[in-house]
């Protein structure tokens, strides 16, 4: 997700050779953005060069296998997470920064209705797997959840765990829908939907 969709993951701009940081950097950014657009099995390390606009022969000075960019890009994932959650924790009231996380997923309309949900669609394809990145995945949307479920708390809510599910849960269901369906509008209909629910709770 990335620091402004909280899905969990970096999407927009293609990394370029200016101002964009070393290559290692570059070819993070770059798993990132390819892994979501085309999926793990699908992405090669060319296309990950190519993205990073790297040679393809500097790519294995920094990674030798696939699998380390795979590992490298949910590690990406989780410092998008804390940053955006260290930013929404500004926000002084509980209710305010859970809007905020919604209007964010709900700003990534478009991308969600092209690839889906960046870190949902990572995990998804994880799971098929047995070599420990299914389980370092799982950490990052643990995270989250754990995040969310403090803001409910805070909010005096003592079943604030199920609503934290809840929500997570609404934003990957909507993300699919979004995804399936190619149709952005769902996802602004159900972000504000999600936001009369927070406003509900809040008052409650």
């Amino acid at each position: 997700m990335t620091d402004s969709d909280a899905g969990v993951t970096a999407e927009g701009a293609r990394p370029s050779r200016s101002g964009r940081g070393g290559k290692r950097e570059r070819l993070v950014r770059a798993a990132v953005q390819v892994f979501h657009e085309q999926g793990v099995e699908k992405t090669t390390l060319g296309d990950i060069a190519r993205a990073a606009e790297v040679p393809l022969g500097n790519v294995y000075y920094y990674f030798k296998a696939k699998d380390q960019l795979v590992e490298a890009a949910v590690d990406a994932h989780c410092e998008q997470l804390d940053t955006l959650t260290a930013r929404l924790d500004t926000v002084p009231d509980p209710a305010a920064r859970l809007k905020a996380l919604v209007a964010g997923w709900v700003d990534q309309r478009e991308t969600a209705a092209r690839f889906g949900c960046p870190f949902g669609t990572l995990v998804t394809e994880l799971d098929k797997r047995d070599d420990g990145l299914d389980r370092d995945a799982a950490k990052v949307m643990r995270a989250l959840l754990d995040w969310v479920e403090s803001q409910f708390a805070q909010l005096g809510r003592p079943d604030a765990a199920d609503l934290a599910v809840e929500l997570v849960a609404a934003y990957q269901g909507m993300s699919l829908l979004t995804n399936t369906l190619r149709d952005p509008g769902l996802m602004a209909a159900q972000g504000a939907r999600l936001t009369s629910w927070i406003d509900g709770i809040a008052e409650q």
